[in-house]
Parts: structure tokens; sequence; C-alpha cells
């Protein structure tokens, strides 16, 4: 796991379970895509939470190999969290585990989503994606058309830290009526970011057209990028 992928896992724990967390003393935080690589979500995880790592291979972290990468086993409405860092790029068709993510919340639940926006091709087995400033506002749209009404709390693509990454990063509510439940904002105590998205706000936070390489593209040859 790069650094401003742990950052920002640590950033999420820190903002939406600052006090008991979730729906119960002990809420329950599936990961997916949990297997640990130079680290894990597990290390910044809620103390006394219940955390199952799940991943499509067996490895350190691992305590679930799913045999369905687009079927989670479990119950409906059992989870109070899911999470997910460096995953969603190596899933082939991500929007449908999105509504297999929704459908293991609880309703107040939370899915904390973390891929890149850039970066070099790398196959875990297959690298198919990267997410844009819109791919939130995306996903719930799609949702929306499956049966569900979750909302998207906040989405902004971070700076590179000691790497090449630049993550968008997304909190959604499995259920609209509960964004109430969580009036705490990672962006509230984020000093630099892009591209910003915050609920019940209309307008893009910090806008950037250029990337952050292209930027420094630009600033090296002195050409501006052209207009599309």
């Amino acid at each position: 796991m790069h650094p401003s992928a742990m950052d920002n896992g640590m950033r999420f724990f820190s903002t939406y379970f600052s006090g008991a967390g979730g729906e119960g003393a002990q809420p329950l935080i599936l990961d997916i895509g949990a297997q640990d690589i130079n680290g894990s979500l597990r290390q910044v995880a809620p103390a006394g939470a219940r955390y199952l790592g799940l991943d499509f291979a067996a490895g350190r972290g691992v305590d679930v190999v799913l045999e369905d990468a687009y079927r989670l086993p479990f119950d409906d409405g059992i989870a109070d969290a899911v999470v997910s860092s460096s995953c969603f790029e190596h899933i082939e068709m991500f929007w449908l585990m999105f509504n297999e993510v929704l459908r293991v919340l609880k309703p107040g639940g939370l899915f904390y989503l973390n891929a890149p926006s850039n970066g070099d091709y790398h196959r875990y087995p297959v690298d198919c994606w990267r997410f844009y400033p819109d791919a939130g506002e995306a996903l719930v749209r799609w949702s929306m058309r499956s049966g569900y009404r979750p909302a998207l709390l906040e989405s902004f693509t971070t700076f590179q830290r000691l790497d090449i990454w630049n993550d968008f990063v997304a909190v959604f509510v499995k259920d609209e009526a509960n964004v109430d439940r969580h009036p705490a904002r990672m962006l509230d105590r984020l000093e630099r970011y892009m591209n910003g998205r915050r609920h019940g706000h209309p307008d893009i936070l910090r806008p950037h057209t250029a990337s952050e390489d292209g930027a420094r593209l630009e600033a090296l040859t002195g050409h501006a990028k052209p207009q599309q």
C-alpha cells in the first residue's frame, strides 16, 4: 500500500469512526482487497472493530477468499462499513461489486473507496480502470437504476506523497435517508486536494482540469496543454 493510500484510510476512520463507531460498540468492517502488501487498512482500523479481510487470493491479512468476484458471502445489511483501497481498478466490472457492497451494508453503513486516478499499469491479475472526479456520482446513478438509494457524502483526488499515485477517494452511505447521521467530512481537515465533491453542494471544490503530472510537465516545458 502506497503512503497516500494509508494516509487516506487513516483519515476515513478518524473522521467517520471517531466515537463508538458504526451502529454498535464493535462495528463490523469488511475490507475488499485486504491482502497486506506494504501495509493494510487493518492497521489503522478503529480499536475493537470486528475486521474481516476479503480478497480474491489467499495471503497475509486475508480472512475470506472470495470464490466469486461479484458476490460477497454475507447476508444483507450486516456491515457497518466496507472499505476498499487500491482494488477496484483490478475488478473488471467494478459496478457489480459496488452493488454487492451496498447489499451487505446496514442502512446507515458506509463504503470507503480509494482507487487510483493515474499511475503505472499493474496487473493483479488485471488492471482495467482509473477513477476521475465524476466517478462517485456515476456509481450513485448506476446503483439507483439497480434499486438502491445511496448518497455520495464526499469525494476528492489527493496529491502525490512519496510515490507516483494520485488517489481518487469517495465515501458513500447506503441509504440517503441516513446522510445526517454522518455530519463530519474528511474534506474538513484536508489541506490539499483536487476536484472535491461534498453532499449538498452543487459545485466542484478546488477544480483542476490538469492532472498533477500534467501540470508539472507544463511547468517544465512551458507549453500549455491544448484545449479539447
